[in-house]
């Protein structure tokens, strides 16, 4: 039933980042605990590698600057037994393009065709959006379906 554990981000796989769920994006802090954020997820399949919006100097962007490694978990909205976890390191932080991909984002997650700007005026106005960008080192993809197995 599970697929095994690879570095390569598989149609479903892909699937389930392409579609509107949500990733928890867990960091290191300096002490080793872990971090855990709520995020809007893309994929960028030609490069393999997953893509995060966020803005400096927010906490899982220091933590990234600090150790790169991360981890997401990813489950389908409509069916929480197909889910994914990936383990990872964050290859680079980049503002180019980082505005227009926050667009992007928000017209897949809010149908709006550029990101809320009321709720950047409650950050402060140096602040930059950034792209983090994820290198898969290990997949896991556990595409389950209790509808499959009761014959719905």
């Amino acid at each position: 039933m599970a697929k095994g554990t690879n570095n390569q981000i598989t149609e479903p796989v892909a699937k389930l980042l392409q579609d509107k769920n949500f990733a928890s994006l867990s960091t290191l802090m300096s002490d080793g605990s872990p971090q855990v954020t709520p995020t809007w997820v893309d994929v960028d399949i030609e490069d393999n590698v997953i893509l995060i919006n966020t803005t400096e100097g927010r906490l899982k962007s220091k933590n990234i600057s600090r150790d790169p490694r991360v981890a997401l978990s990813i489950t389908d909205r409509f069916n929480p037994y197909n889910m994914v976890t990936i383990k990872g390191k964050v290859i680079s932080q980049t503002n180019q393009g980082a505005d227009e991909h926050i667009d992007k984002l928000a017209k897949k997650y809010l149908d709006v065709d550029r990101y809320p700007r009321a709720l950047e005026s409650l950050r402060p106005s140096d602040e930059k959006r950034i792209i983090l960008k994820i290198k898969p080192e290990k997949i896991f993809h556990f595409p389950f379906s209790f509808d499959k197995i009761l014959g719905r």
